[in-house]
């Protein structure tokens, strides 16, 4: 039975929404990029008092970046999240902030900040996510949702979730996590995709252009209509650039059950390793 899922935060125009970023490549950077036409859009709404946003990546900028990335030849050798948030504090008058190192599971007690309303995974790893997974699930950890992005050469998804935590209690109708659903996107066992290309020529084969730039702007279409409405039917999606097809992944706990219900098959028969 499909559902209409509520925003779990309570509109304060007098507040803003503080949201985290992990990842500042190709799909990091382009959710980034559109974070401030967001935070323009929910200051005209009055319904909350914009973004404050922390962008974090260890990455530095190579030659290759510079193909399917906002980033220039002058860049390179410089720190990617440090890069594109002093442009946009530069060109918006924000004052967000980027910190130029990887998440791992002791992020929240050095930023001494467990409450963040949303945090965005950009990663590109299986274990990058599963580091994601298992920090928001602690007793402590507040985060409301967890907004994972991830692609391959010519598709990708994004899911919107709300991690089993102090802030999201059991319930039938909670959002469940990217890593719920599909659990073999964070599985470290499972291996992991070949490394990111180190030419032009070879980054455009593994990946074809606008991917990233597709996933972005589905996503925060989504979390604009939520943080607007305080509601949405539904809580991420699938992209094909070869049929050109988008498909809706609905709120939907019979859904939910029967997703994990074929996962746990599959899996079932998977040889061990």
């Amino acid at each position: 039975m499909r559902i209409e899922h509520t925003l779990s935060l309570r509109a304060d125009a007098r507040r803003p929404i503080r949201v985290l970023v992990i990842g500042a490549g190709g799909t990091g950077s382009a959710i980034t990029m559109g974070l401030p036409y967001l935070d323009q859009a929910l200051r005209v709404w009055g319904r909350f008092a914009g973004l404050e946003v922390l962008l974090m990546d260890a990455d530095t900028v190579s030659e290759t970046n510079c193909i399917r990335q906002p980033f220039s030849i002058s860049d390179i050798g410089l720190s990617k999240a440090t890069v594109l948030i002093n442009r946009i504090n530069l060109f918006w008058g924000t004052n967000w902030k980027a910190e130029p190192r990887n998440f791992d599971e002791r992020t929240f007690e050095r930023i001494q900040d467990t409450s963040i309303d949303f945090l965005i995974g950009c990663v590109d790893s299986r274990a990058a996510r599963s580091v994601i997974a298992r920090s928001l699930v602690k007793s402590n950890n507040r985060i409301v949702y967890w907004l994972d992005l991830g692609n391959n050469s010519a598709s990708g998804q994004f899911v919107l979730g709300q991690p089993w935590n102090a802030r999201n209690r059991r319930s039938a109708e909670r959002l469940r996590t990217v890593n719920e659903l599909y659990p073999e996107i964070a599985d470290v066992k499972a291996g992991e995709e070949p490394l990111p290309s180190c030419s032009a020529v070879e980054a455009l084969e593994r990946q074809e252009p606008f991917i990233n730039q597709t996933l972005a702007a589905s996503a925060l279409t989504m979390l604009a209509r939520l943080l607007r409405y305080g509601k949405i039917a539904h809580h991420g999606g699938f992209f094909n650039a070869a049929t050109g097809k988008v498909t809706a992944l609905p709120a939907d706990p019979e859904l939910w059950r029967k997703t994990r219900l074929r996962n746990r098959k599959m899996q079932a028969k998977l040889p061990t390793r």
